[in-house]
């Protein structure tokens, strides 16, 4: 079952979602979704995906709550520039972070959390030395945004992922 089934609950999720997408159940879109859902999980197994592994509930709920309020200040913050309503130089740049985080899906994590939050860009990470390098548009203190992605952001995920 498994070797037919490398990823059930992910196929039957693509299932509901193609079901949910057309807006009918009707046998034809049951056969197509239940090919697209097979297809789904043999194409993610033959990706060799790691396993991950969570491994602490609470540090996941701080995690998401200090996303979302930094994503709404930030968004009020952008807004201002964009509308130029602050007046001040400003100066964009980018920020070199020493990571400890080396577990894929915790970089993952933090690549969507930085991109997700506007001014902020992941731009690469250095697997050898663990350096990330982000662009931020308004750029006054680096070691204010190393602070920040270790203490807020890389802290909690080394909870998370470890």
């Amino acid at each position: 079952m498994r070797r037919l089934l490398p990823f059930a609950l992910m196929s039957a999720g693509l299932l509901v979602l193609w079901l949910l997408l057309n807006q009918a159940v009707s046998l034809g879109h049951l056969l197509v979704g239940g090919a697209i859902a097979l297809a789904g999980g043999w194409l993610l197994a033959a990706l060799e995906v790691p396993k991950g592994r969570l491994q602490r509930l609470p540090p996941i709920f701080r995690l998401a709550g200090l996303v979302a309020f930094d994503v709404v200040r930030s968004n009020i913050a952008v807004a201002l520039i964009v509308l130029g309503i602050e007046e001040r130089d400003r100066k964009s740049g980018f920020v070199r972070v020493p990571l400890d985080l080396r577990q894929p899906y915790g970089l993952a994590m933090l690549a969507c959390i930085i991109t997700s939050t506007p001014g902020t860009l992941w731009v690469s990470f250095d697997e050898v030395s663990g350096v990330l390098t982000i662009h931020v548009l308004d750029l006054i203190d680096e070691g204010q945004w190393i602070r920040t992605i270790k203490g807020r952001y890389e802290r909690l995920l080394l909870e998370i992922c470890a």
